[in-house]
């Protein structure tokens, strides 16, 4: 059962027939016991009176039995429902009334008797007078009993199922009206148009929906920032591809009009580095979107800083001509980190290379690790301008580029690191450095905890392997 509706009316039927039936069997119960209680206080009476009437010789016991009963019938249905006899204590019978029958109800003492009398069940009260002689016997027919109360409880029963679908109807509609802000709330998602992404008012809706209201409204938050993200990316990607493009096409235009070698040779080299720029800024269009997308798994493995990092510096000596030298502090090669390599190497390859292309052809690059009580930091010095103080909290922003830029440039480096980094619940820490240049650190904190990504496994000699404490 898929509706809510549908399923709260048969919840409340189900609990409402439950509790109906309930009350009705509790109902039975208690009235034939209060039924009993009182016809046998009846009995009782009844048996009692006779006896002392025959006592006080008031009555000849000879037409005792002839006595009507002795209290008026409660319905018509219900007359000469007590039964009276009175026996010689040699076991003659003396008298009975009409509707009793001629053999003695019961054949015990005094007291109360349940007795098969003719095929049928008889509750019997007796009296024994000594005086006279006499026993007193006064019966109910357990048949008209059980009739009383079949008669009380039908008398209930029969309404109870009359209003049973008038009941329902309303439930029905108290149902319908509860769920009432659920479909006004559909109907006004229904007709929004796609482009609307506004929060939707929460103002006089019932307590149980403003949670969903406040879900929606922060999902549309979030879509709305994504989109304007996607708009953001896709304008800044097309103006920084515009860039490198159209230069390749000018400097082609050069080498095929110009006769002169180094005219020729100088529009090749532009060329190249324009294919360097474009190529970086394609790659980190792609890491970017596929860091943010969640499509590098992270696995926690054991990274050697000294090897990776080197492995970098290669790399963008090998790719990048009239960069700064990459040097790596020995310590680097003796400390492992449990961090899932994807994302190490792709923030600190983005850092190293901004230090590398911003230091220049002069300048040098210091790799090192500096180990804390709270955790470790991989630290990337450089030898360039540095970053303007007011421009440090803008930085991290995508495809933003402040006034020291490089011609490879593309403002996207910074932003990738931070975002790598907070996926390995670490963080970039940038500031400019007093002999000039910037300093960059990965930091990881170490929480003492054994799966935390960022935690010092083990710290080596680099003639021993990494290995977990």
């Amino acid at each position: 059962m898929r509706s809510i509706r549908s399923r709260l009316f048969m919840i409340l039927m189900i609990t409402t027939g439950v509790v109906w039936m309930s009350a009705i069997v509790w109902i039975y119960l208690s009235t034939r016991a209060e039924v009993e209680r009182v016809l046998d206080a009846r009995l009782i009476e009844a048996a009692r009176m006779v006896s002392s009437l025959i006592t006080s010789q008031e009555i000849d016991p000879k037409r005792a039995a002839q006595i009507p009963t002795v209290e008026p019938a409660l319905h018509a249905s219900y007359d000469r429902q007590l039964s009276c006899q009175i026996w010689a204590l040699d076991g003659t019978l003396v008298g009975r009334s009409d509707a009793a029958p001629a053999t003695p109800l019961t054949d015990s003492g005094e007291g109360f008797s349940q007795t098969v009398v003719g095929g049928e069940i008889w509750r019997v009260y007796a009296v024994m007078n000594s005086d006279p002689g006499m026993r007193v016997l006064v019966g109910d027919n357990m048949r008209v009993r059980d009739r009383l109360v079949t008669d009380v409880i039908r008398g209930l029963a029969l309404p109870a199922l009359l209003i049973l679908p008038i009941l329902a109807g309303l439930i029905w509609l108290s149902v319908r009206k509860g769920l009432a802000p659920l479909n006004a709330m559909a109907s006004t998602l229904e007709t929004r148009p796609a482009s609307d992404l506004s929060a939707l008012p929460d103002a006089d809706t019932p307590s149980e929906i403003k949670p969903v209201i406040r879900s929606l409204n922060g999902l549309f938050g979030r879509v709305s920032a994504a989109r304007q993200r996607e708009r953001d990316f896709t304008a800044f990607a097309a103006h920084e591809l515009r860039t490198p493009i159209a230069g390749l096409k000018t400097q082609a235009q050069v080498a095929l009009g110009s006769e002169d070698p180094r005219i020729r040779n100088n529009a090749l080299r532009q060329m190249v580095i324009g294919v360097d720029r474009t190529s970086r800024l394609v790659r980190q269009l792609t890491d970017l979107t596929n860091t943010e997308s969640g499509e590098i798994a992270t696995a926690q493995q054991d990274v050697n800083l000294g090897k990776i990092l080197g492995q970098l510096a290669d790399d963008i000596g090998q790719h990048y001509s009239d960069t700064a030298a990459i040097e790596m502090d020995p310590q680097l090669a003796s400390i492992c980190l449990s961090v899932d390599p994807s994302l190490f190497t792709l923030a600190a390859r983005n850092l190293m290379e901004n230090a590398a292309l911003h230091s220049g052809g002069d300048g040098v690059v210091r790799c090192s690790v500096r180990i804390e009580t709270d955790g470790i930091a991989v630290v990337i010095d450089d030898s360039g301008p540095g970053i303007p103080e007011e421009e440090l909290p803008k930085v991290r922003d995508r495809f933003y580029r402040g006034r020291n830029k490089t011609a490879m440039g593309s403002g996207l480096g910074l932003a990738i690191a931070d975002l790598a980094m907070k996926r390995l619940g670490g963080e970039v820490y940038l500031e400019n450095r007093r002999e000039g240049g910037l300093r960059a650190e990965l930091r990881f904190a170490d929480t003492g905890e054994d799966r935390l990504l960022g935690k010092v496994l083990y710290r080596t000699t680099a003639r021993t392997p990494c290995r977990i404490d």
